[in-house]
């Protein structure tokens, strides 16, 4: 029997990248950590009836000081993900936190309805809640107190007041 292999070059390292590289984890495309702050289905009415699409807004950071928000509508959830992830990464925010990853003084926004307060509590841990603790985690900052002072749900507003208040650091 004849080899098959035998008229083939070995393969090289442009032929397969991951040969030889310690701790190569595949695709580089997950540079950061996501999450879904709110996913819904909007209609639009055209002639011929209704139109559904999917709005997303997305919260992504690298947990070392950088956070975005971005959002996206396409007719299907993935490709509204694909897009609201773009849009966050064209909004990243560097935050100049703190050694002891917190904030050096209090800040407060408001954001439409939306109104934020956060203050530095050292050894406290994150104490805050909505989208602005899934910023802060997303930005890797843990010691503050924060207070949603507004009664607003609105996830998106309460996530812009957030990144209002972190632009006046």
């Amino acid at each position: 029997m004849r080899d098959k292999s035998a008229g083939k070059p070995a393969p090289t390292q442009r032929d397969n990248p991951t040969r030889g590289r310690r701790g190569f984890k595949g695709d580089r495309s997950k540079e950061f950590d996501q999450k879904i702050i709110n996913i819904r289905r909007v209609t639009r009415v055209i002639a011929g009836g209704r139109r559904m699409s999917f709005a997303v807004a997305i919260l992504i950071g690298d947990r070392k000081g950088s956070v975005g928000l971005g959002t996206g509508k396409a007719a299907d959830t993935a490709l509204a993900i694909n897009k609201a992830v773009r849009a966050a990464k064209k909004n990243m925010l560097k935050i100049n936190g703190t050694k002891d990853s917190s904030i050096p003084f209090e800040v407060t926004a408001r954001y439409k309805g939306a109104n934020i307060m956060l203050r530095p509590n050292r050894a406290r841990g994150l104490v805050v809640g909505s989208a602005s603790r899934d910023i802060l985690k997303l930005a890797g900052l843990k010691d503050i107190t924060g207070k949603i002072l507004s009664g607003s749900k609105n996830k998106l507003n309460i996530a812009k007041a957030t990144l209002k208040a972190l632009k006046q650091l």
